[in-house]
C-alpha cells in the first residue's frame, strides 16, 4: 500500500510517500522544509516532489494521511486543504491523525513521555504517552510552567523551546515525519476502514469575533 503523508501543524512543511506492508513502514520519498511562513507555498510542490523521489505517480497512491494538529490555524489548514483536494481529485480516502500521535510513533523511549509542539503565545500543545506510545492524556494547549506531568523526557519542538520550564530532557523527533504519520494511521489503513472526518484540532477559540450590533442612535 502506497500512502501520501502530509503535515503542516508545526513549522515543518512535511510530505512523503510511504509504503505499508503489514507492520513494515518504509519511506520511499520525502520533502521537508522548516519554514513557518511557507506552508501554503510549499506543501503541494513537496507532495509532488516526494512522489517523484519515490518513483511513483499520484495515480499510484492508495490513500492519503493528513496531520490535523493541534496547530496554528493558518498553517494547519494549508496541509489539510491540500490533502482534501488531492483525495477528492484522485478518489482516495484521506485519514486524519493527531500530529502529536505521529510524533509519538517515532519516539524510541521505553518510559512514559510527553510530546509538546510550539503553540506560540508562550504555550505548547501537548499530550502524554505511556512507554508503549499509547496516548494517556491530551491533546491540550497550556503554558509550559503550568503543565504538571511526572515524566523526564519529551519530544517535539515545544520540548526544545521550553525544556527548562517543562523540566524535561528533549528527545527526538522534533517534527512529525511521513513515516510517523502513517504509523499513527496504520490500523485504519490496513483495515481499509472508513476515514474519520477531516476535522482540525485547533484547541483555541478563534481570535476573530463577530462584530457587535451597531449602537442605537437616538435623536436629541
Amino acid at each position: 500500500m502506497l500512502v501520501l503523508a502530509i503535515d503542516t501543524s508545526t513549522p515543518a512543511v512535511t510530505a512523503g510517500v510511504v509504503e505499508v506492508d503489514g507492520e513494515a513502514v518504509e519511506t520511499r520519498g520525502e520533502r521537508v522544509t522548516v519554514d513557518p511562513r511557507a506552508h501554503g507555498e510549499l506543501i503541494t510542490p513537496h507532495a509532488l516532489a516526494a512522489a517523484e523521489a519515490a518513483g511513483v505517480a499520484l495515480k499510484d497512491l492508495d490513500a492519503i494521511v493528513a496531520g490535523v494538529g493541534p496547530g496554528p490555524f493558518t498553517g494547519l489548514r494549508a496541509g489539510m486543504a491540500t490533502a482534501a483536494a488531492l483525495g477528492h481529485a484522485l478518489g482516495l480516502p484521506v485519514y486524519p491523525v493527531c500530529s502529536l500521535d505521529a510524533l509519538a510513533a517515532d519516539v524510541t523511549s521505553a518510559e512514559p513521555f510527553l510530546v509538546c509542539t510550539d503553540a506560540r503565545r508562550r504555550e505548547v500543545y501537548w499530550a502524554a504517552y505511556d512507554g508503549a506510545g499509547n496516548r494517556t492524556d491530551g491533546p491540550h494547549v497550556q503554558r509550559p510552567a503550568d503543565l504538571e506531568a511526572d515524566v523526564k523526557v519529551a519530544a517535539g519542538d515545544g520540548a526544545v523551546l521550553y525544556a527548562e520550564a517543562l523540566g524535561v530532557q528533549p528527545i527526538e523527533p522534533r517534527f512529525p515525519s511521513p513515516a510517523g504519520l502513517v504509523k499513527a494511521a496504520r490500523s485504519a489503513l490496513l483495515a481499509k476502514a472508513e476515514p474519520a472526518p477531516l476535522t482540525p484540532l485547533y484547541l483555541r477559540r478563534p481570535d476573530a469575533a463577530e462584530p457587535a450590533a451597531p449602537k442605537r442612535v437616538t435623536a436629541r
